[in-house]
């Protein structure tokens, strides 16, 4: 996914300037400023030049917050990341000034997103680490990762021109991700699902270059999974290998 594991994925080009990206300059005086609010989300004091914990939202911020995750991914999905700001708030339901507080420019909209489907690979994957059938739960998971990597690749592609390193700011994220990824690798690999001979970097290079195939080829979910799939029929190992895999 992007920079993940050291394999960069040029994703589709993608026009991320011009007026619809925010301004990277602290919001100022006219009740823009990221700060106390009427829907509490403030900046911990540290008056005392220590680091302490952020104070918790309110339960109105967290829901404001859900809100205006759930409308950006909507629309960035349907009208790409260019859309003007003011959009993503009207679908929200809020005002353009509750954005900017909790998102000061696009750019950390846009990595709130990525890193919130970040979490939820990571929850996969550590659920497929318990499954029953090894070999189901990897194949499984690789669909998955398929499909996020491709429906996100527009907002890699712009914190990527933003200069944002995902795989540096999320590392914690991604070493985990890696580690469960590995374990479900060898647990296919012991029960004689997968061959033995392929490494996990080698099957999540396999993935994204399924990915970036697509991408270039402006493929749809459907096609992409079709090529997921032919790389998990790849990675069986010939006992496992249904002789009808591709139309099963």
């Amino acid at each position: 996914m992007g920079l993940l594991y050291g394999t960069y994925v040029p994703f589709v080009n993608t026009d991320v300037g011009g007026t619809s990206v925010m301004s990277t300059e602290p919001v100022t005086a006219s009740g823009l400023r990221p700060g106390v609010s009427e829907d509490g989300v403030a900046p911990p004091d540290n008056t005392d030049g220590q680091h302490p914990e952020p104070r918790p939202m309110r339960a109105d911020a967290v829901k404001n917050r859900a809100r205006i995750l759930q409308a950006a991914e909507e629309i960035f999905a349907t009208e790409g990341v260019s859309v003007p700001i003011d959009t993503v708030a009207e679908r929200a339901g809020l005002g353009v000034g509750t954005l900017y507080r909790h998102f000061p420019t696009k750019e950390a909209l846009f990595e709130a997103i990525v890193v919130a489907r970040l979490e939820q690979l990571l929850e996969s994957v550590r659920t497929q680490c318990s499954a029953g059938d090894p070999g189901a739960a990897l194949f499984a998971f690789l669909r998955e990762f398929a499909g996020q990597a491709s429906a996100k690749r527009d907002l890699f592609e712009a914190l990527g021109s933003a200069g944002i390193d995902i795989k540096s700011q999320c590392f914690e994220m991604m070493d985990e991700m890696k580690r469960n990824i590995d374990q479900l690798r060898q647990r296919a690999a012991a029960a004689g699902a997968i061959r033995s001979d392929v490494s996990t970097d080698e099957i999540v290079g396999l993935v994204i270059g399924a990915c970036q195939a697509g991408g270039h080829a402006g493929a749809d979910d459907d096609s992409l999974q079709r090529m997921v799939k032919i790389v998990c029929d790849g990675l069986r190992s010939p006992i496992s290998s249904p002789a009808t895999a591709l139309t099963s």
